[in-house]
């Protein structure tokens, strides 16, 4: 989408999509890209809101330049998120345009110095602050740590439009259709999800706060800086923030496992048999050396129980499953319905470390807790496919 796509009336889209990028800050994978958005007001006075990653800057500078032609100023530069992938064409805007005044809080301020050695033309403003633009006018929203101390939002008063930062984001390109009623949003909603799980997910408090400040705001369109922007329902967006922040979850099972030999994955399937027969249509497996962690997090978010299977290994958890598990206490995610299993061979320890994250993340523990030496024999996969057929009657409480 090499040219400006109008929002509404003044307000233009000129973000640039990112199909190169294999790795969203640098340990995310991006199988279908993502988008970087940013956007113009052409007022009485002409706004940027954000910007984009520099190694789009040349696309992004010319959709700058085209609705700046004619002399006409880009007078501010206001900047939600301070993050590079959104503040990196900051310093060739400001070469492009020196007369361009950048607005943020005080933090996004302070980070444009440390980032980018920039100090004058800067207007500091304050939670609830308003600037007029000649016929728009722009009420700025702290809303910090979603996901960074700086992170704001600034809310169009005149045409209703809400510019939410990395708030209300998703990976994936934008393959043609920006609106949410030019897109198929089913294939949005899993990256929407890992998006959130991922990247904002461990700040569901603040999410919490920002959504509070939120309401009463007459909201008619969400305009993020990643993904689609929600023109006709954006109450769904943001009814999607509201639930997943407040760590609610759907029917449905994750079962991740880690198998060297074929005894956890044995265990693995005997677990998903068993929920199956207690009813549950919603299971999704996971090889823990095979699957990225984003996704895993993403089902967990998702789901109602969580079934961790890990086979030992030096004494201790298989090191993908560590590796989960330790992402799943640092995500914070809550109100979950935990069932455990797993095999050693010379000595245990796999469970054992499952059983510590179980007090720590204070997760429901189902029974049976099932530990096979070597291999699984039959009464063992009874024990699997109980724990599968318990954790379905926890759901159903």
């Amino acid at each position: 989408m090499h040219n400006p796509i109008p929002v509404t009336n003044d307000i233009y889209w000129i973000g640039v999509n990112d199909h190169e990028t294999d790795l969203f800050e640098a340990q995310w994978p991006l199988p279908e890209g993502v988008s970087y958005n940013s956007y113009l007001i052409r007022a009485g006075k002409t706004a940027l809101i954000d910007t984009v990653k520099k190694t789009h800057l040349t696309q992004y500078v010319e959709k700058v330049r085209r609705l700046a032609e004619g002399g006409r100023k880009v007078d501010y530069l206001i900047i939600n998120h301070m993050e590079p992938d959104h503040s990196g064409s900051v310093p060739v805007l400001k070469q492009l345009f020196p007369e361009m005044n950048i607005v943020g809080n005080k933090k996004t301020l302070d980070l444009v110095k440390e980032f980018y050695g920039i100090t004058t033309d800067t207007t500091t403003i304050a939670d609830g602050d308003v600037l007029d633009l000649g016929g728009h006018t722009l009420r700025f929203v702290l809303t910090p740590m979603v996901h960074w101390p700086e992170t704001m939002m600034t809310f169009d008063e005149t045409s209703r439009v809400l510019f939410s930062g990395d708030a209300f984001g998703s990976f994936k390109t934008l393959d043609g259709g920006l609106f949410d009623d030019e897109i198929n949003i089913a294939r949005y909603d899993d990256e929407i999800l890992r998006y959130f799980s991922n990247i904002v997910g461990k700040y569901s408090l603040m999410v919490q706060k920002a959504m509070a400040r939120l309401q009463g705001i007459d909201i008619k369109v969400v305009a993020s800086t990643h993904g689609p922007v929600w023109k006709k329902a954006p109450s769904y967006i943001l009814d999607k923030y509201d639930l997943w922040s407040r760590y609610m979850a759907e029917p449905g099972v994750v079962v991740a496992y880690a198998s060297m030999y074929g005894s956890t994955l044995e265990m693995a399937e005997a677990v998903s048999r068993g929920l199956s027969l207690a009813g549950i249509r919603e299971i999704r497996m996971h090889d823990v050396a095979r699957t990225h962690p984003s996704y895993i997090i993403r089902d967990a978010w998702r789901y109602k129980g969580v079934i961790l299977g890990s086979c030992t290994y030096e004494m201790g958890l298989f090191p993908a499953m560590r590796n989960l598990v330790e992402l799943l206490d640092e995500k914070g995610l809550k109100n979950r319905s935990l069932g455990i299993f797993g095999s050693f061979g010379w000595t245990g320890g796999a469970v054992k470390n499952l059983k510590s994250f179980a007090e720590k993340s204070a997760w429901s523990l189902v029974e049976p807790v099932v530990e096979v030496k070597c291999a699984p024999d039959e009464h063992q996969l009874d024990e699997c496919i109980a724990l599968g057929k318990n954790m379905a009657g926890a759901l159903s409480v």
